[in-house]
């Protein structure tokens, strides 16, 4: 069932259009982020869709209401913003107390409400401290706490884990996506992480230029990127420069290769970029269909759980990721080498 629509929507800032026919359906109940880097559009998508910023043109509905001009307090939208935004003169609890009073809830109602926020975010002990009494962390559970207790149909969060450390970073997302699984809560996360947004979510929308470049499951972003853009942003890539050999194989690295993307549309001889994922790629093959690229190994690192190399492939540095493995062996720097990969893996990138 959809629950959130935007229909042609486009917002232009003066002779600056940054979002462009933007068209989208989120279901009832999903975890949608919208990823990108700065200046792509997600920010203002998130903004109108809370009614911070008004269509320059196209429709938003929300449940089956048209809420293109509805004023953002009465859309029943919980906001959490990167900044906590906590009002600092208040406790936990009357800051979370904060939208219940101005709904008018009764005192008896308001407690019970707070206390129930603060256990589903693990802060019931906290209730009587002070924004300044707590870490990043927990202030921004508190604003997320203070976010869900009025019972918003829709939960919008912009960048709320960019101003923590990395391990807390992991712990709050966790954390976010939970409390949205037992809330059953429609989300939208607006992030430029691409680890967040393919950890935690049902579908994302990779942004672009004011447009979504992809939308599918984590899954299909990282593995079947649709556009160059979305495979260059989304995760690491090796890319090589080919031509079309027939509609199941092309030519680089001076061999031909196999591919599972049709061909069909190109001319023989056609120019195409084919890419490889680091982890596509092994020192030893896997199947008995699988085919190789020689090169020599420029540089290994030991990055903990994964161990890195770098192999130059003609003239080409050439990345390839494996697990470290109790009693792995480690290829050699400055030795000849091979990198083992199959036809499935290899991505052929559209113009």
């Amino acid at each position: 069932m959809s629950f959130l629509t935007l229909t042609s929507v486009t917002k232009s800032f003066g002779q600056n259009t940054v979002v462009k026919g933007f068209d989208f359906v989120v279901q009832k109940g999903e975890f949608i982020s919208f990823l990108g880097p700065s200046g792509c559009g997600k920010t203002t998508v998130l903004r109108m869709i809370a009614g911070f910023e008004t269509p320059t043109s196209g429709q938003i509905r929300i449940n089956g209401q048209d809420v293109t001009a509805l004023p953002a307090n009465k859309r029943r939208i919980g906001m959490v913003f990167q900044a906590y935004a906590l009002f600092p003169n208040m406790t936990v609890r009357d800051n979370v107390a904060f939208g219940l009073k101005i709904d008018g809830m009764a005192r008896r109602e308001i407690d019970a409400r707070v206390s129930e926020m603060l256990a589903l975010i693990q802060l019931d002990h906290l209730g009587g401290r002070y924004p300044y009494e707590l870490s990043g962390g927990q202030q921004q559970r508190v604003a997320l706490a203070r976010a869900l207790a009025p019972k918003p149909q829709l939960l919008l969060l912009d960048e709320p884990l960019s101003a923590l450390d990395a391990k807390i970073r992991v712990s709050l997302r966790d954390d976010i996506r939970r409390i949205q699984r037992d809330l059953g809560i429609t989300t939208v996360f607006v992030t430029h992480d691409q680890e967040e947004a393919l950890s935690i979510s049902d579908r994302v929308v990779v942004m672009h230029q004011g447009r979504a470049d992809q939308v599918g499951t984590p899954s299909q972003i990282y593995n079947r990127p649709e556009t160059r853009f979305v495979a260059g942003f989304v995760g690491h890539l090796n890319t090589f420069e080919a031509v079309k050999a027939d509609d199941a194989r092309v030519v680089f690295a001076g061999q031909m290769h196999p591919s599972d993307r049709p061909l069909h549309a190109l001319p023989s001889g056609a120019p195409v970029t084919v890419a490889l994922r680091p982890e596509a790629l092994a020192l030893t093959p896997r199947t008995p269909e699988d085919v190789a690229l020689t090169g020599r190994v420029l540089d290994v690192n030991f990055l903990g759980s994964v161990i890195r190399a770098k192999v130059e492939v003609q003239g080409q540095p050439v990345a390839l990721d494996m697990f470290n493995q109790a009693g792995a062996t480690m290829p050699s720097v400055g030795h000849d080498t091979q990198l083992w990969f199959s036809g499935s893996d290899l991505l052929v990138l559209p113009e």
